[in-house]
Parts: structure tokens; sequence; C-alpha cells
């Protein structure tokens, strides 16, 4: 594409923004997390070999009913079974290091989609032809070229990255401060809201500064 923007389409933050925002930019479909945690379970199950708990970090069956449930979050390896379930190159752009990391690469796929991540959420990346325009007019694949890059679009893409990450549009994830929303306590940082979760079961917190 020669011209338009690239433009953040906000996903709800309701713990399966990774499979949304995933079912967005393959399918211009905002509610596909429950099918495509479905599909991770399945692709896990079906390979316990290369799924092991070592890859996992928990027993190959246990993550199976962990990734169902609509409260977990999902990350690289997700990430990584969608593109191959799709059958092209997801890349998810960091905002507060300015890295892409690439799905998919090396397998032939001729079409990438791009995702943004501000250390706690993922929103989906599209070109849009002018400012305001109607998501319908979206386009979200794109074609890869022989270089490896899709062009006009990935350049559009990380300068929209660079401009949120000196706005500090992220969150760090080390060092931020969470209120749990059931018992109001407040922790710090990624771990320390892991550690509260396991404790008490509690797993719905909000950032406060």
């Amino acid at each position: 594409m020669d011209e338009g923007l690239v433009v953040r389409r906000v996903i709800p933050a309701d713990n399966s923004c990774l499979f949304n925002a995933v079912g967005y930019v393959m399918e211009n479909d905002r509610n596909r997390s429950s099918e495509l945690r479905q599909v991770i379970a399945t692709a896990v199950g079906n390979d316990p070999v290369h799924y092991n708990e070592a890859f996992l970090g928990k027993p190959n069956e246990e993550y199976c009913a962990w990734i169902l449930d609509p409260e977990k979050w999902g990350g690289a390896i997700e990430l990584s079974i969608l593109a191959d379930y799709y059958g092209r190159e997801i890349a998810a752009y960091d905002v507060q290091t300015a890295r892409c990391d690439l799905y998919g690469q090396g397998k032939g796929y001729t079409e990438r989609v791009m995702l943004i991540y501000d250390g706690l959420h993922y929103d989906a990346l599209a070109v849009s032809p002018f400012e305001d325009a109607p998501d319908v007019v979206d386009q979200t694949i794109f074609p890869i070229n022989r270089d490896g890059s899709i062009g006009v679009a990935e350049a559009l893409a990380e300068s929209l990255v660079k401009e949120d990450q000196r706005r500090r549009s992220y969150t760090d994830t080390a060092n931020f401060t969470l209120r749990c929303g059931v018992c109001q306590i407040g922790v710090v940082g990624q771990k320390e809201a892991v550690e509260h979760a396991q404790t008490t079961g509690h797993v719905n917190f909000q950032e406060f500064r």
C-alpha cells in the first residue's frame, strides 16, 4: 500500500486482548478469543513432546486447561501457534523497547499481520486510508516482499511505535503499581502481582500511579 496511515485499533482489556487482536487482524473479528484459545489447547495437547513441561512452564495437560480460562493472558507461545494456525507471520511491536518480535518467520508464509504491545495489553495495527476512517476499510494483512519486509506499512508501524515510546505510552512491568480489585492491596511489578494472584486467587488488578 502506497498511501494511508497506520492506526491502532483498540481491543477490549478483558484478559483476552491477544486473542481478540489476532482475531481482528486475521478475520476482522474482535470476538475470537474462545475459539482461538481452543485452537491453542488442541495444538499443545496434540504434541506433548514439543510442548513439554520445560517448554510450557507447567505440565501439558495443566497448560491446556489453563489457556482455556478467559482470565489468563497469552504471550509468545500462543502467538507462535496462531501464526502457524493462520499460515501468516505475526509481527508484535513492543512499545517500551520499540522491538518487533516476529512469529512464523522462516516458514515460507507470504503474508503478515501486526500487533502492538504496551507491556500489559495488545491492540491491533491496521493501515487506514485516512484519519478517523471506519475500521471496515482497514487493511490488516500485508504481502511480504522478497526482502522480508512489508514495505510502507512496516515503516509506518515502526514510526507509530517509536512515537508511542517517546511519549512513554507503555507500562514498565517491572516497576508499575497495581491495586487488587478484590482486596485493594497494592503491589509493585508483575512479579508481586503474580505472587499475590497465586496466594489469594485474585486476578483482577488495576494499574494506579
